[in-house]
């Protein structure tokens, strides 16, 4: 059904010049994240060390991880493996990814996928009159995509962020950041420090609720599973969060529970500034400010914190809060441009095809 072609390990992925310009192409990993996405990555240096990218419209699988994915364009790779067919289309492409991902639970880090698992491996298909029905998987997709893109634009004419026109002072925080003053203070000076409460990932069940689960993970801002379970537990949101043994810094905007008491919750002083947007720089100051100091070996905790600094706009020696909101306000027109687009182009294409039929 699919030819497979297994992709090696690139010299270097270090070595990848990051390139987020139209010349750029997607790198693939296997991860079980993001698509598998890893960044853009130059494309002219993949092909003169001989790392050329590969043609898009492909399944692409794991090595030694259960990860799979459908690629639309060409990319660059490492430790993959990629199966295509004459018959894949992007919607196609995508029901074949979700069934095999069904399948994925039967691999670990013990028993991993590989090029002859995946040789073997066999999938169930819809069909009809015997043969594979490509109608109905093209259908199934559209009809997730449209429910999907239809709650994608409630969402953002709910939260008012169908503008992304940026205001004058916004353009200017943007055009003056590399000239903002920033000084040092004493992370307590600034905020309230608490270690998280703690369950024993033994003593919940996975996805019985809707309160978030934290764990130390980068991946999902940290949420490892929605769970229902005993308030008493419940850490207060509207908070920076950090995975204790890993120093992974988050904004939490919800009440949650946490995994670890060596986790920390951080909260401003000032009440009046406890805004999502001063939250969302906070965390990103003191994850650049104290990532370098902690390590697994030598994890940050609640005494250590006691006698740390975090850099931040300052204006008068105090922190800045305002332009800490305008800078974030704007950081997020930039981002929800493209996505405010890409609802809008997915809807033109879906109204386009139901007024042709």
């Amino acid at each position: 059904m699919f030819d497979l072609e297994a992709i090696k390990q690139a010299k270097s992925q270090r070595e990848i010049p990051t390139d987020d310009t139209e010349g750029g192409v997607p790198y693939i990993v296997q991860s079980t994240s993001n698509n598998m996405f890893a960044r853009n990555v130059n494309k002219n240096w993949l092909i003169e060390n001989n790392e050329a990218p590969v043609s898009g419209n492909r399944i692409v699988l794991g090595v030694t991880l259960p990860a799979v994915s459908y690629q639309p364009r060409e990319f660059g790779a490492s430790q993959v493996i990629t199966a295509k067919a004459d018959w894949l289309n992007e919607r196609r492409g995508n029901f074949v990814a979700i069934v095999i991902s069904k399948l994925m639970y039967q691999f670990s880090y013990a028993r991993k996928p590989g090029l002859q698992i995946y040789k073997d491996m066999r999938i169930k298909l819809p069909t009809k009159n015997s043969e594979i029905d490509f109608a109905f998987m093209e259908s199934f997709i559209a009809e997730l995509e449209a429910e999907r893109i239809a709650e994608l634009e409630a969402y953002l004419v709910d939260g008012g962020l169908k503008d992304y026109t940026l205001t004058k002072e916004e353009t200017k925080a943007l055009a003056e950041f590399e000239k903002q003053e920033f000084s040092p203070f004493n992370v307590i000076e600034v905020l309230n420090v608490k270690n998280t409460k703690n369950i024993l990932s033994r003593d919940i069940v996975e996805n019985s609720g809707e309160t978030p689960y934290l764990g130390a993970s980068a991946d999902n801002n940290s949420v490892s599973s929605y769970i229902a379970y005993d308030e008493q537990h419940l850490d207060k949101g509207n908070c920076v969060f950090i995975g204790g043994k890993t120093f992974v810094v988050s904004y939490q905007e919800k009440d949650f529970y946490s995994n670890d008491s060596h986790n920390l919750v951080l909260y401003l002083k000032d009440e009046e500034k406890q805004s999502k947007v001063n939250y969302l720089y906070l965390a990103a100051c003191i994850n650049k400010s104290l990532k370098h100091k902690y390590s697994w070996g030598d994890s940050i905790s609640n005494k250590k914190i006691q006698k740390d600094t975090v850099t931040l706009p300052a204006q008068n020696d105090q922190p800045d809060y305002e332009k800490m909101e305008t800078f974030i306000s704007a950081i997020q027109k930039l981002v929800i441009k493209e996505v405010v687009l890409y609802a809008d182009q997915k809807i033109a294409a879906t109204q386009k095809v139901v007024s042709v039929n």
